[in-house]
């Protein structure tokens, strides 16, 4: 097609598959694609608000997707929600005069230790659950963090709730349908804040995630629970040692 960029198909393939990888692991949508960005040279900032525009419909049709397949825990919901709305608009309104990238590290550290946690949890069948309800910090915490790396809801909330007990597919089902208010949050933070143009990523990202998102919610209805608990912590332990590798390289 006439006038697209040469990143605009690519994109495409980058949102389905990071929109199947979140659908069905309940993270990475957002980091996958914040990476694949900033490797073209765009700034923070501009990552971040791309990344979010595109997932305000992505996360809709994924959220849609898991209340269809009955994935979801209110209880949890309501906890995550709010709390995850604020910390996505001061996230935003942050990283606009802040370089989000001295985060980063710490943020790789922490869900390294809990990728271990996980991978302990899913091969030690006698280690006790976690049983104790989610604290509506991890919310604020996750939203937070979501904005100012570009991408990180799932990636902080899916595999945490799933550590404290909570069956993975809630854990994942929930997530994404909290992660839709959370995003829509962040991109009318970012529209007041932050001045870009690039809609045409915005459509190729969400393009390809949309196509997706019922796939991605039905792998997640009918994966054991054990593989769902060894998939996600082996993402959380990859991507993890891929970020500090890359912040330890410059």
């Amino acid at each position: 097609m006439d006038g697209l960029s040469p990143e605009f198909w690519p994109l495409v393939l980058v949102g389905f598959l990071a929109q199947l990888i979140d659908g069905a692991l309940g993270m990475a949508y957002g980091v996958s694609a914040s990476a694949f960005l900033a490797t073209m040279g765009h700034p923070p900032a501009f990552v971040s608000a791309t990344v979010h525009a595109a997932e305000v419909v992505t996360t809709g049709a994924s959220g849609l997707s898991h209340a269809w397949f009955r994935n979801l825990d209110r209880k949890i919901f309501f906890r995550l929600v709010l709390p995850g709305m604020v910390g996505g608009a001061l996230g935003a309104y942050l990283l606009t005069s802040l370089d989000g990238s001295v985060l980063r590290p710490f943020v790789w550290g922490w869900l390294l230790l809990t990728g271990i946690l996980l991978l302990r949890r899913a091969f030690r069948r006698d280690e006790p659950g976690l049983a104790r309800a989610p604290s509506h910090a991890l919310g604020g915490i996750a939203g937070f963090l979501d904005a100012i790396g570009g991408g990180g809801w799932g990636t902080v909330t899916t595999p945490t709730l799933i550590a404290r007990g909570v069956p993975p597919r809630y854990a994942i089902g929930t997530t994404n349908a909290a992660e839709f208010f959370v995003t829509l949050t962040i991109s009318i933070t970012f529209l007041f804040t932050f001045d870009w143009q690039r809609w045409d990523l915005v459509i190729a990202l969400l393009g390809g995630g949309v196509i997706a998102a019922p796939l991605g919610a039905w792998v997640a209805k009918h994966v054991a629970p054990r593989t769902a608990i060894i998939a996600v912590g082996l993402v959380v332990v990859g991507l993890s040692v891929h970020g500090l590798v890359r912040w330890a390289m410059g």
